[in-house]
């Protein structure tokens, strides 16, 4: 969003809206900024949250196996979670073939990994938008 759109939507003129942004990234507040695009337009067709439950979660494991995860092209979200199972991940690939292939020859091996759930995405309802700021936004 342009800066006099944003100004206008917080009742700010252009310059102090732009310092109070700028004072937000120099913060860390605000970390970046992205485009939302279009998977199918990429030929990323297929999405899966894939849960992976570790045999052993000692540091050196734990270690070994986030950083081979950060390495994946098809990973593009990954989170460590508390309980059962122990990671999940979004995964978006070409089609169920390339997902085969990704899940056999890869999630399958990573360390540690004693168990891997797929679970298909068949229909996204709501897309991430970042975290919600303001009333009712």
């Amino acid at each position: 969003m342009a800066n006099a759109e944003l100004a206008a939507r917080v009742g700010l003129t252009a310059s102090p809206c732009l310092r109070r942004v700028r004072q937000l990234e120099a913060a860390g507040v605000i970390r970046g900024y992205r485009a939302l695009l279009d998977y199918n337009s990429l030929n990323c067709e297929l999405q899966a949250f894939v849960t992976l439950v570790m045999h052993r979660e000692d540091r050196s494991n734990v270690e070994r196996f986030e950083h081979e995860v950060a390495q994946l092209p098809p990973v593009i979200e990954a989170h460590r979670l508390f309980g059962d199972p122990d990671y999940l991940l979004r995964v978006a690939v070409h089609d169920v073939q390339a997902y085969e292939r990704f899940y056999s020859e890869v999630l399958c091996d990573l360390p540690g990994v004693v168990q891997v759930t797929s679970h298909l995405i068949m229909k996204e309802v709501k897309q991430d938008r970042g975290i919600p700021t303001g009333s009712g936004q």
